[in-house]
């Protein structure tokens, strides 16, 4: 019983583990360099880049973590995230101003786009419904209805994200270039079961999610 709890706090990504406590003030003074990409207030104008605003503090921080490790002169291969764009620009920064900067972005407001009409019934079924068919759960389980994901377990707020972003991160689940969901590889497992087109519908419905 007892490793069956730890497992699962492990996938909720609430195992206790301590990290440094954010100051979104002082992150302020942080994220001019991240301002060119993901805009000054988090807001992302281009679709490619995702948008930080609102986020999950606790999922931003391990991203944040994942990518530093993951985009080192040193990384090793497998370890941690890798974003090409973002190679070498976490290396100086210390674990409080990753903590920062989280907090600095979780505390503004995610701006919201627009769904393709020809798109939204599909995307929603899938968003609310999954394909139980293939063992694929809804999105709501993790990610909330409102698509503002649960903070506490750091599962991320999808809601308004932009659907370009979303679409490549799925595909990049799906085809294993992105890796750092866990050892229970949930995202892995769900994107494996999406099709091209599916990932086109849920993205959409994703970005007008509010």
């Amino acid at each position: 019983m007892n490793k069956v709890i730890v497992s699962l706090l492990l996938t909720l990504g609430i195992s206790g583990l301590s990290h440094a406590a954010g100051d979104a003030a002082a992150g302020q003074g942080k994220v001019a360099v991240c301002g060119a990409c993901h805009g000054a207030d988090g807001n992302s104008p281009a679709p490619n880049f995702p948008k930080l605003a609102g986020q999950g503090e606790r999922y931003l921080l391990k991203q944040l973590k994942d990518i530093k490790a993951g985009t080192a002169a040193d990384a090793k291969p497998g370890v941690g995230r890798k974003v090409i764009e973002m190679t070498g620009l976490l290396d100086s920064l210390s674990e409080q101003d990753l903590a920062d900067i989280a907090a600095y972005f979780a505390s503004q407001k995610m701006g919201v786009g627009a769904a393709d009409p020809k798109l939204v019934t599909r995307g929603g079924e899938l968003f609310r419904g999954g394909k139980l068919e293939q063992g694929m759960p809804a999105c709501t389980g993790c990610h909330s209805p409102d698509g503002s994901g649960n903070s506490l377990a750091g599962f991320p707020h999808l809601g308004g994200q932009h659907a370009t972003y979303v679409a490549k991160q799925l595909t990049d689940f799906r085809e294993g270039n992105r890796t750092n969901d866990g050892d229970t590889m949930v995202m892995r497992s769900i994107a494996e079961k999406l099709s091209n087109k599916d990932i086109e519908a849920v993205s959409s419905f994703i970005q007008g999610l509010h």
